[in-house]
């Protein structure tokens, strides 16, 4: 991940926030977008290559697409739409069409497919702004503070995501804390690339044993650790880079939303979602599930709508039938903890039942990034061996 080289804080982070600082207050936002593009095309692909070229085309054209948009115009549903295209295309065409032609040779395999860096959050930002526009949550803003928007590098690799008319107040304040926030800022900066290399790297020695060969060989008792292990590696590393994004937003004198609150040891699956990827749970729910109805519709249709929200969670997050499991494995639990709220009624306010609900909670959590590192008949061979040797 970039946020782990020197060139990240002294090419881009570093200058860009000093540079940002003392601009004229009308320049700063060009101050994003130079340092935001060119940390993609320059940084990210290299300075000449076709992928760079690629990439800031994506922007470009959405970017300038959305200058069309109006409340209830049906650009925004072509935004909406090519967004979604856009991803699918870069994303997603090998995955769908080798589904295609399963035990086949797929002719239509894009052999030369690349992964704009990224493209899962800043297309579900494309994506936000068009229907935000339709419904007249947002205004358009400048082309430049769209562009700032967009092009906002430390938020474009690992998030969180933004939302616009959250975003462009801050964008247009007067900072008057510098030194508060650069204090703060490089804190939270710190405080990330700890729980990156003192923590997520030093597990890696465990959780590289999760493949096939290993899990056969292995002793069955050390299997849960390995998963365990998998389990702490992923928090500290997502929620590192989260710190870090958080961070550098914070040496603009900007605030972008928050995206972990300890979600381990949460009382139920539905608080461990209130408090992991916070900001993806929350656009999930407010571009999809209240869309399809929420929970204002029948038992069943809220049910459905659950397990089609984490069907897609499990999407964005890889293109491959184990996050599609994974992300199945996490609507069946939140259903399952739905019906039980509703024939059980509040849970007990006892320590005892709450301290064995958090536990629950953390093993079948833990038990889900089976299917989330491995792939889905590794992860079979795992729960077989962890369960009949």
């Amino acid at each position: 991940m970039i946020f782990n080289t020197f060139a990240y804080y002294l090419a881009f982070l570093l200058p860009s926030a000093a540079l940002y600082r003392i601009a004229p207050a009308g320049l700063r936002t060009w101050v994003i977008v130079l340092f935001g593009s060119g940390f993609f095309l320059y940084f990210a692909y290299g300075m000449a290559g076709v992928w760079g070229a690629a990439c800031l085309f994506i922007f470009v054209w959405e970017s300038l697409t959305s200058r069309l948009y109006r409340p209830a115009s049906r650009w925004c549903l072509l935004g909406m739409v090519q967004s979604l295209l856009l991803l699918g295309v870069f994303k997603y065409w090998n995955f769908f069409t080798s589904l295609v032609f399963l035990h086949r040779a797929n002719p239509v395999r894009w052999q030369g497919a690349f992964l704009p860096l990224g493209i899962s959050f800043f297309t579900f930002e494309f994506y936000h702004y068009a229907w935000d526009r339709r419904a007249g949550k947002t205004e358009a803003g400048s082309l430049d503070e769209y562009l700032a928007f967009i092009l906002f590098f430390p938020t474009m690799v690992a998030g969180p995501i933004k939302r616009y008319q959250d975003f462009l107040p801050k964008l247009r304040a007067q900072p008057v804390e510098w030194n508060r926030d650069w204090e703060r800022g490089v804190t939270r900066i710190l405080t990330g690339l700890v729980k990156k290399f003192a923590i997520a790297d030093l597990l890696t020695a465990w959780t590289n044993h999760l493949n096939a060969h290993d899990i056969l060989l292995a002793d069955r008792r050390i299997l849960p650790l390995w998963l365990l292990a998998y389990g702490v590696k992923i928090y500290a590393d997502f929620s590192g880079y989260s710190d870090i994004a958080i961070g550098s937003a914070r040496l603009f004198g900007i605030r972008v939303p928050e995206n972990f609150n300890w979600p381990y040891g949460r009382r139920n699956i539905q608080r461990f979602w209130e408090c992991w990827h916070i900001s993806l749970t929350r656009w999930l729910i407010d571009y999809i599930f209240i869309p399809l109805g929420g929970s204002r519709v029948a038992p069943l249709r809220v049910y459905a709508n659950i397990l089609i929200v984490f069907l897609l969670s499990g999407l964005w997050h890889g293109a491959g039938l184990n996050f599609v499991v994974w992300g199945l494995w996490h609507g069946l639990l939140l259903c399952g903890h739905r019906l039980w709220r509703r024939l059980r009624g509040a849970p007990s306010p006892h320590p005892l039942a709450a301290l064995s609900s958090s536990a629950l909670t953390f093993v079948l959590t833990n038990a889900g990034w089976a299917f989330f590192c491995m792939d889905l008949h590794t992860a079979m061979l795992f729960f077989r061996r962890l369960l009949i040797g």
